[in-house]
Formats: C-alpha cells, structure tokens, sequence
C-alpha cells in the first residue's frame, strides 16, 4: 500500500480536480466508479476521472490502496488544510497578506449585509478573547 503525507498542495487544484477531491473528503475512501457515481450530470467519461486521479496523485493530496488492478483512493490532505492553504495564498497574493485588506474588499464589494457584518464582528471578538 502506498502512503504519503503532504501538510500542503504542491499547488492549486483545478475546478475538475476539486469537484473529485470533494467526493473524497466526503467518502473518504472511492474507486473512481464510486466518484463518477457521485458526480453531477453530465458525467465525465470514466477515464476523465481516472486521469484527474491519477493527476491529484502526482500532485501530493491523493493515494491509493490497490486491490489487484483496481486502486481505491483516498485524500492526503483534508478539506481544512487545503482550505487554509488556499486561503493563505489569496491573502497574501491579492491582499498583502493583509486579511484586514481582504475585508475591507469584501464589505466593499459583496454588499454584505448587517447580519453577516454582526457575525463577523463576533468570530472578531471571539478570536480576540481567546488570544487573552
């Protein structure tokens, strides 16, 4: 059985590679049968989702345990981590590492409301509490 352990994606995945890494962290472990099964209409040919696979494989997030010719897979890395991998690189990329500035952007720009405002101002003051 093969197993390696990434703390973090070699890099971003694609919207195709995501959509399969979904199904994973949801199953946690799937033939690719049993993800094109979970996949949305119109679905991929089998092969597709073999070679996206086979793709998160070599980028670190995905393994397998094989069964004679058929490999079960499995994520490396959890939904949790690749989001906080994401979101470490959307701040710093387009925010100078700044989530204040991203913020800023947000309550500019996605016309949040006064409750999503409130909640936010909450977790705020809940991170703040913790740190005492």
């Amino acid at each position: 059985m093969k197993h390696r352990r990434h703390s973090e994606p070699r890099q971003e995945l694609t919207r195709a590679e995501l959509e399969v890494m979904q199904i994973l962290w949801r199953k946690e472990k799937a033939f690719v049968s049993d993800i094109l099964d979970e996949m949305a209409e119109p679905k991929p040919a089998y092969n597709t989702v073999s070679t996206i696979v086979r793709i998160l494989e070599k980028k670190g997030v995905v393994s397998y345990e094989a069964f004679g010719k058929s490999h079960r897979y499995y994520p490396l890395i959890s939904r949790e981590e690749y989001t906080q991998t994401l979101m470490q690189n959307v701040v710093g990329n387009f925010f100078d590492h700044s989530v204040t500035q991203m913020f800023s952007f947000l309550a500019e720009r996605e016309n949040l409301s006064t409750r999503e405002i409130e909640e936010i101002v909450a977790i705020a003051k809940q991170a703040i509490e913790s740190k005492k």
